[in-house]
This record gives C-alpha cells, structure tokens and sequence, in this order.
C-alpha cells in the first residue's frame, strides 16, 4: 500500500473521490495520487481535456503485466519448458481470465463508461480486461514496479495455480466439436479474419464456421487464445449448456 496522500484533490468531484476511495480499498492500494486511478476508470466515451481516457495506461499495464507474469512463472515453475510457461501464461493474462478479476474486484461498478458504449447488463469482457490492465498501470506509475508486481501476483495467482491443475477454464473447442458431431454430424473450422498490433503484442480475431455458416467471432493475443473464444460464443449463440469448468 501506498502511503497518505501528499496533497487534496479538490478539482475531484466528492462523488468520484469516493467512488476512487471504494475502488483503493477492493484493490487494496492507496494511491498517492488519485487521479492516476481516476484515468483508469474512465473509458474513451466520457473522456475530457481534464480527464483522459485509460487507453494509454491499458498499452502501459499490458506490459507491466506481462513482465511480472513471465518473470513470476519463470521463477516459480523452474523445471517447466518455455513451451509450457507460454500456455500458462497465455491462459493467466487472457481476456476471459482479466475479466473475471475486474469482476471479483469490483472494477466493473468502478468503471465509468458512456451510455452509448453498452447496453447489456454486464460490460464485455474486453472492456473488464482492459480495465484490469488499466489499474496495474496506475498502480505502477503511482507506486513503481514492486506495487504493480504485488497487485498482480496477489491477484492472479490463484489463476496461475488453477491453470497448473488443469482445472482453469472449460476447453470450448472441444466441447464445440463434440456438440456439433453430436448434433449436425460435422466439425467447426476456424478462420483468421484479421491480425492487428506489433509482433510482440498482435491480437487475432477468429471466426468459427460450420461449413459456409458463420457461427461466434472470437478474439486474442494469439490463434489458440482467439480460436477458444471463437468457440465459447458460438456454445452461446447455439444455447449449448455448458457444464461446470471447476
């Protein structure tokens, strides 16, 4: 935790301060200064000239995050292959697995988006993860790298160690498939509609198919990541119960 803060932010309305003040204590930091924690919290749609979005502290939290990740598996799992680090670490810093954290965190309630952005209940899971991103970023620039670094290890380690387990998520290619060979005596393909972003951090978006027919679009930081989303909405779109992934 950080120490008191060093001044008043009288230019923060009361009701953001204390939205800020609820947030410091789910994630359990207090910032120095608020309004690197009120920027992560703002999404684009109601950004101002005095308050910015979080898109810039997203791009810088990715990074932090993956820093801390790679050096936390690399030091933690010494007998395992790169090959294997990467999985975890695939599956660790996910969209679907950020998401859950912004949620267990209450970063969703937090969060402050326009009313045009969404109009579901629940905010997209890409939204809660770049959220999630967005926070690391401002703890890193409000307290310095062992702040972030104990945030994100506080936080995803339970993650890490289920992965281990092999008891992380459902595996929704394969229950795609076999619903599909079950139901319409044919397997899903997956087609790559596009690539954005640098080399060392692309994201791929994947459309399932049956045949011509387009069933979910799914997207991630790398085909494997994006193909399982690809699956999971499909199963949603097709109404497919799913069983419990625990």
């Amino acid at each position: 935790m950080a120490g008191p803060r060093s001044f008043e932010h009288e230019h923060i309305p009361p009701e953001d301060l204390k939205r800020l003040e609820a947030c410091e204590q789910r994630v359990g930091y207090i910032f120095r200064d608020p309004d690197h924690l009120l920027q992560a919290l703002t999404h684009s749609s109601i950004k101002t000239i005095d308050n910015p979005c979080n898109e810039r502290m997203e791009f810088l939290g990715d990074s932090v995050l993956g820093l801390v990740m790679t050096e936390f598996l690399f030091n933690f799992f010494d007998d395992l292959a790169e090959g294997e680090l990467t999985q975890i670490k695939s599956v660790v810093v996910s969209t679907n697995a950020l998401a859950e954290e912004s949620e267990r965190l209450g970063l969703d309630d937090a969060f402050q988006v326009g009313k045009g952005v969404t109009n579901r209940r629940k905010l997209p899971n890409s939204l809660l993860a770049n959220v999630f991103e967005a926070v690391v970023a401002a703890i890193y620039l409000d307290g310095g790298l062992e702040q972030a670094r104990e945030f994100i290890i506080r936080n995803l380690y339970h993650q890490v160690i289920a992965v281990k387990k092999n008891q992380h998520s459902l595996n929704f290619k394969s229950l795609l498939q076999q619903y599909l060979q079950k139901e319409e005596n044919r397997t899903p393909t997956y087609k790559v509609i596009s690539e954005h972003g640098p080399d060392h951090s692309k994201e791929f978006t994947v459309q399932a198919m049956l045949g011509k027919k387009k069933l979910g679009l799914g997207r991630g930081k790398n085909k494997k990541e994006a193909e399982q989303s690809a699956a999971e909405e499909s199963l949603l779109m097709l109404e497919v119960e799913l069983p419990n992934g625990d």
